[in-house]
């Protein structure tokens, strides 16, 4: 069975995230866009983790599910979803003469770990009361090895791994390696998180990342942003057999691939990802928001990372940092891809040693070009939930309906705009230092100067 996941999630206890993010909300909202599995996120919060104990139930081993009780009261909330414990947690300290402020997902195998695991951080002085995702003194190595002493069935994943400053391989505050954080230990990291500014194809130029998981979820701050980036797991079980060990094996276990057809190892697999197309993502490019400077790598090749407006270095941009980490002396690995029979693009690695993976676009953003509204309008939300309604989920209407339905049920037009992302046929003005790309499923406003970066961004570029 495929269990689609996303397993980064923050709640209402997280700083700058929507009050609207509880358990029950999260289900509704998982069920909408297609996932199966969700995280809780932020169990280091005590009031969080009391939302948790009193709202889910153990489904199966270290996989909870709503109350019977919770979800009978809200007719609308699927039970179908499940829900497992990995938490966000920001180390801050100096290691090599350099401030380093790195991110990590844990997950914990149930509820009795993630307590030992608080209890832990507030010996060691850590205020778990004052965000979701706590700041703590602990370098990345510290934090791995207590968790570690606790239960080895406990797993760290660095998370947004290419943010400037708070990714393990970022530019302003990261490392060079994983080795270089997690020294010793270093084994013991089996993935990384894409972020949104990255995606698989660009990882797969790092070797150390050859024979570790790469994942990608969320991150997600409010209900509709949940799903834009998800890891789908291939696990030989039900959704109620479903275990914590599973989706661990899934991540662990070496994997193979022959013609396109991944072997299940252990009975669990990573079966493919699914995308924000990076482009859109806030650190994409280098340069400077203020300054309204942006530069693509070939431009800082050319002209350096010196802002021209006010002489402060550009804050160095993803596919910049990429090319750095990438090996010496080589371009970019070309990829295969291939086209399913509903129009789907999806990007293969032709070393056959990484799953696939495929690009998408919300269908909010689909839906608000289609119709000119702004996509946080009620226009835009009333027919998201038309059409979630009509095709059963927002997964199953950018993969799998036929655009012969979409056509017939909400017009050409949409069906038109969920064709062009399924091929890759947009354009997006890149993002940087946080600022989020532009999308252009229909290219008629763009700018010639607009049209000529976003072309630059595509797959398959030289440096």
């Amino acid at each position: 069975m495929e269990f689609i996941a996303d397993l980064h999630l923050h709640s209402k206890y997280s700083r700058a995230v929507s009050q609207q993010m509880v358990l029950p909300e999260m289900a509704k909202w998982g069920a909408k866009k297609g996932i199966n599995l969700l995280t809780t996120g932020d169990w280091t919060h005590p009031l969080w983790l009391r939302s948790i104990k009193g709202e889910l139930e153990e489904a199966g081993e270290g996989v909870y599910k709503l109350k019977s009780q919770i979800s009978n009261l809200k007719s609308q909330i699927s039970n179908d979803v499940r829900f497992i414990l990995t938490t966000e947690i920001a180390s801050v300290y100096k290691q090599g003469e350099k401030l380093r402020r790195i991110h990590n997902l844990v997950f914990a195998p149930n509820l009795e770990t993630a307590e030992k695991i608080n209890k832990a951080l507030i010996g060691r002085g850590c205020n778990l009361g004052s965000d979701g995702r706590p700041i703590i003194g602990l370098s990345s190595k510290n934090l791995l090895e207590l968790l570690l002493n606790i239960d080895k069935k406990i797993i760290l994943i660095p998370c947004h791994a290419w943010t400037p400053h708070f990714g393990i391989y970022g530019s302003a505050s990261g490392f060079d390696s994983i080795k270089e954080s997690f020294e010793d230990l270093s084994n013991y990291i089996y993935g990384i998180e894409t972020g949104i500014s990255s995606d698989p194809w660009m990882n797969w130029q790092i070797p150390e990342l050859n024979n570790r998981a790469i994942l990608s979820f969320s991150d997600a701050h409010s209900l509709p942003k949940m799903g834009r980036e998800l890891t789908v797991f291939e696990i030989e079980k039900s959704l109620d057999t479903l275990t914590y060990t599973d989706i661990g094996k899934a991540i662990v276990s070496q994997m193979k691939m022959e013609n396109r057809k991944w072997k299940i190892e252990n009975g669990a697999r990573i079966a493919y990802t699914i995308e924000f197309y990076p482009e859109e993502g806030k650190y994409h490019y280098t340069g400077h928001r203020n300054c309204k400077v942006i530069k693509s790598p070939q431009q800082i090749k050319e002209s350096g990372d010196v802002c021209p407006v006010c002489s402060r270095r550009l804050t160095e941009g993803v596919m910049y940092r990429v090319q750095q980490l990438a090996k010496k002396g080589s371009d970019f690995k070309p990829y295969d891809s291939h086209t399913d029979s509903k129009g789907v693009l999806w990007i293969d690695d032709p070393r056959k040693i990484h799953p696939a993976f495929v690009k998408l676009v919300p269908l909010n953003e689909i839906i608000a070009e289609s119709i000119g509204s702004p996509v946080g309008s009620e226009k835009v939300k009333i027919k998201f939930d038309e059409m979630c309604l009509e095709f059963q989920s927002e997964l199953n209407i950018l993969l799998k309906t036929p655009s012969s339905d979409i056509v017939s049920k909400f017009g050409e037009k949409i069906a038109e705009g969920v064709a062009k992302v399924r091929k890759g046929d947009i354009i997006i003005e890149p993002g940087y230092d946080g600022e989020y790309g532009k999308v252009k499923i229909w290219n008629e406003k763009l700018t010639a100067e607009a049209l000529s970066i976003a072309q630059e961004t595509q797959l398959g570029i030289k440096f």
